[in-house]
């Protein structure tokens, strides 16, 4: 397992080192003067100078990236231009409320679409299961965003059940999670049913028949637990597309997290603030997959040797 965890962390580290100068090439070539937007339009042009000489703008860009690279080993990911704070303390207090709402969508997601995709499996071509594929269909089609607007507009403002914007109780989450969760549902759906008529097939499940034991219980102790294996490789990717979702949900429900912030951010040129979301959020991802690839080996021993194999010949 250990050779398992250098090698990811040696993809892992040239992968965030790339993305930090990608992120920074990108801004650096942005229209837009950093330290004319921190002192305004009415600023002459003597204080523009100073502060552009103050922050280091005027030095080359090798030496701004190193130094820009130096900044964020030590945590210092800059400071806003907008409120003067560090940009770790106002991604620290965002972090939270996007984290809790994508752990609460792929959660949701999970709970509903991996049953659902048990009874698809288990009434194979009965209406159910047709109904079951038909929903799964039009969940991976429909646009998040629009899907957003079609919940605010019935449940928020025509029938005013839930709260439209906002995050200030456990009822403001039901709107964004359902919106934020419908592709993922239909996923894990789709990958259950698939896997689980595939390991249906399999001798150890026949086997099992043959003892005479309920077919309850032979899909659920024994052919389930090797379906779900498949499905936790998805999760990353699935937990990756329901941040992308909070991203644009944040800003139809006007949620203070930290994809909102990052679109402001944007849209206000504030440099430091987008390059330290966009690697924090670059780390989050990579540590996921390292954790998944984790589980994934701890599930399935094969897959595990496989990539320790392929480890030792680096």
């Amino acid at each position: 397992m250990h050779k398992l965890i250098i090698k990811r962390l040696l993809i892992t580290l040239p992968m965030l080192l790339g993305l930090t100068l990608i992120v920074f090439t990108m801004l650096y070539f942005s229209p837009g003067d950093p330290a004319r937007i921190i002192l305004g339009d009415t600023a002459s042009e003597e204080e523009v100078q100073a502060l552009r000489e103050k922050m280091g703008l005027n030095e080359p860009f090798l030496h701004q990236y190193v130094s820009y690279l130096r900044g964020v080993l030590r945590g210092d990911l800059g400071t806003s231009y907008q409120t003067g704070l560090p940009v770790t303390a106002e991604i620290r207090a965002r972090l939270p409320v996007t984290a809790r709402l994508a752990l609460l969508s792929i959660g949701f997601a999970m709970v509903v679409g991996i049953p659902l995709g048990v009874v698809s499996a288990v009434k194979q071509n009965t209406w159910i299961d047709n109904l079951a594929r038909i929903l799964s269909l039009l969940g991976l089609t429909m646009p998040s965003f629009w899907l957003a607007l079609l919940l605010v507009l019935f449940f928020a403002v025509r029938l005013g059940w839930l709260p439209p914007s906002g995050m200030y109780g456990p009822q403001y989450y039901i709107l964004p999670v359902i919106s934020i969760s419908t592709v993922s549902i239909a996923t894990f759906a789709r990958m259950t049913r698939s896997s689980l008529l595939e390991t249906v097939r399999h001798d150890y499940v026949r086997t099992a028949r043959a003892k005479g034991l309920a077919e309850k219980v032979v899909v659920l102790r024994h052919a389930l637990r090797n379906a779900l294996i498949p499905i936790t490789t998805v999760v990353g990717m699935q937990l990756a597309s329901v941040l992308g979702g909070a991203v644009v949900n944040e800003q139809i429900f006007a949620i203070p997290g930290v994809g909102k912030m990052m679109l402001d951010a944007i849209k206000a040129r504030n440099y430091p603030l987008v390059q330290g979301g966009v690697l924090v959020l670059a780390l989050f991802f990579s540590l996921l997959n390292l954790g998944l690839d984790i589980l994934y080996g701890l599930l399935d021993p094969r897959i595990r040797d496989e990539i320790e194999n392929q480890a030792g010949g680096y």
